[in-house]
Order: C-alpha cells, then sequence, then structure tokens
C-alpha cells in the first residue's frame, strides 16, 4: 500500500536502505525468491516487526556465542556462516520496515485508519462526514481525501443531495475549480453520487460478518486479520462458494453492485449449487490428499491484501483448496483513483 510493489520490487530512496545517497531511488526486490519476505508478506506490520526482530536478535547471539568461545565444530560454524548469508534480507526487511513504522506512527495515519473502520462499520455518519470536510479543508492530498470520500459513498449508498453538494463544492474550492472534471467522472462511475435509497451495507456487512473482532493478530482465525477487522467482500464471496455454495446467500448477492450469474459449460445458466466445487458437500477433494486448483479472476484489479487472504484462506486447516488469482492488474486505493485523476485532466470521460 505504501511502498506499491511492481513486478516484484520497490524504488525507494537510497538513505531508506542505509546509503549515503541522498535524493537516489534504488530498487529493491520484493517477491517469492527473497525466503524473509515469502515468510513475512501476509503478516501483520506489528508481527513483521517482531519476526524481523527475533531474527537478527537470533544471528547476534550466535555471533556472540562464536566470539566468545571455541568449542564449536566445524559443521556448527557452517550452519551459522549459512545463516549469515541471510544477513542482507534481515538488513533490508529491517530498513524497510523501519521506513514503514515511520508512517504509522503518526497521529494522521491512526485517525485515517480509523475513520475507514468507522465507515466500514456504518454507525457514525457524521463522524465520518466531518472528518472528510476537515481534511478538504486542510487541503490534505487529494488522492487521501477522495479514497474516503469514495468509501464513504459506496458504504452509504451515496450521500445525502445536501452534504454531496456541499463537499463537491468544498473540494473545488480547496483543490481548485480544474477538478470538475474529476468530479463528473467520479460520479459518472458511480464512486461519489448523491443517495437515492437507503443502503444495502449494513445488512450485506452483517450477513457475511465482514466486520470481526481480531483478538489476537499474531494467531488470526479469519480472513478480516488482513484489515485489522474488515473482511474483503470479494474474498469473503470465495469463501462461501468453496464451503458451501451461493445458495444460502442468494439473496445477498442480488444486493451487490452489478449482474450475477452461474455458469458452467455446455450450459447457459443453472443453480449455484451445481457449479460451485463446495456446494452441498464439505468435500474439497475429488481423491485422498488431492488439493483442488480454484481459479479466482478479478477484472479490474486486486489488492495484494486480497491476495494474501486467499493465501490465508487456503492455509486453513480443512481447506482442500489452492488459489490462483488472475487479475487485470494489482492495485491500491491509490492507483486506483489515479487513471480517473488523470485522465480528468484531459477531459470528461
Amino acid at each position: 500500500q505504501m511502498l506499491e510493489i511492481h513486478n516484484g520490487s520497490v524504488e525507494v530512496d537510497a538513505s531508506i536502505m542505509g546509503a549515503q545517497q541522498d535524493g537516489k531511488k534504488v530498487k529493491v526486490p520484493l517477491n517469492s525468491s527473497d525466503k524473509l519476505y515469502k515468510e513475512i508478506r501476509d503478516l501483520n506490520l506489528h508481527v513483521v516487526v517482531q519476526v524481523v526482530r527475533q531474527k537478527a536478535t537470533s544471528i547476534q547471539q550466535d555471533y556472540a556465542e562464536v566470539k566468545s568461545t571455541n568449542t564449536q565444530s566445524v559443521s556448527e560454524l557452517k550452519d551459522f556462516v549459512k545463516r549469515l548469508h541471510s544477513l542482507p534480507e534481515i538488513a533490508r526487511h529491517v530498513n524497510l520496515a523501519q521506513h514503514l513504522q515511520s508512517f504509522a506512527a503518526k497521529p494522521a495515519f491512526h485517525a485515517r485508519v480509523e475513520i475507514e473502520q468507522i465507515i466500514l462499520e456504518a454507525q457514525t455518519y457524521e463522524t465520518c462526514y466531518e472528518y472528510i470536510e476537515e481534511i478538504i479543508q486542510k487541503q490534505e492530498p487529494i488522492e487521501t481525501v477522495l479514497r474516503l470520500l469514495v468509501l464513504f459513498s459506496l458504504t452509504n449508498g451515496g450521500l445525502p443531495k445536501k452534504n454531496f453538494d456541499y463537499l463537491r463544492r468544498e473540494i473545488l474550492h480547496s483543490y481548485g475549480f480544474e477538478h470538475m472534471p474529476l468530479l463528473y467522472n467520479l460520479e459518472k462511475a458511480g464512486l461519489v453520487k448523491r443517495q437515492e435509497s437507503r443502503t444495502n451495507w449494513p445488512v450485506i456487512s452483517r450477513a457475511l460478518q465482514l466486520i470481526v473482532d481480531i483478538k489476537d493478530p499474531e494467531n488470526p482465525d479469519d480472513i478480516a486479520y488482513i484489515f485489522a477487522g474488515y473482511a474483503p467482500l470479494s474474498i469473503r464471496l470465495v469463501q462461501h462458494a468453496v464451503r458451501s455454495g451461493w445458495r444460502s446467500i442468494e439473496e445477498l448477492l442480488k444486493l451487490l453492485p452489478g449482474p450475477h450469474m452461474d455458469l458452467k459449460r455446455g450450459v447457459s445458466t443453472i443453480s449455484s449449487s451445481e457449479l460451485l466445487p463446495g456446494s452441498g458437500s464439505q468435500q474439497s477433494t475429488d481423491r485422498v490428499g488431492h488439493r483442488s486448483l480454484v481459479l479466482v479472476v478479478f477484472i479490474g484489479g486486486v489488492t495484494s491484501a486480497e491476495i494474501a487472504a486467499l493465501r490465508f484462506l487456503s492455509a486453513q486447516e480443512g481447506m482442500g483448496y489452492d488459489f490462483l488469482v488472475a487479475t487485470t492488474k494489482v492495485i491500491t486505493g491509490n492507483t486506483l483513483l489515479r487513471p480517473i485523476i488523470a485522465s480528468s485532466k484531459e477531459g470528461m470521460i
């Protein structure tokens, strides 16, 4: 989210990685070839820091022991030298974790995360509305404002006309009237709109248990740990599909934006229980020891957090499925909005 991984690597200032080259960018690999990254990529940031610290401390203790005694066997020394090979990886992740913590420790970051949670819980409309109004007046980055405004609009089924018009006017006053095409395009895309009916979000959220109290982030038992208590809607739907099918949530699917249908090779439309692998049964293997493969396709983009949630789901006891993700793009909240912002500068879509 903050580092924005592209093709298995991130580009950061050299100073972040400990180099004395201010202003120069360096490319840092972050992919499965890095064993430590593979271990920590799906963890909570707080847990990541603990894991990296433990590994660094362990090597430090081994080094102190080697230095203070002469009783190690050749094989023990060989093991120690092998562990030293992981030092560059550990140092890399220590630097990145420290950089991320510098963001996460800021009061503004905590306030934004808290307001996102309140928006998703859909309980305190006025608090959310006033916060968005405040950050507009503070002229925080427009991407930050729009991310919250889009989330607020989607979970409320739009904004009451009075609030909708007021916030649009405030954005134009704070950021300039050249953003009129941007606001028009967001409305046209249905991302920020006037409220026309009651929102279905609370019903969907409760029925699918999207808001979950995570008691132990170090040993989570639900995909909601990914967003500190919010289960990604897309992955909750996948979870229902492979475990019991969609028949039990057929009415809920009708509340979600866009059409939905179940297709089977050679048949145009069938019931969900006939199509989905988990339907009507908890069986997830067609023979003993064989894990089935489920292809999950995201049109328009998927976040790294959603991919992490699928990995977590696949690793759960009794889950006999591996998930293969296909997508048009790996996105973040910012990269989702940037094309709309960029195209709006050229004119209306």
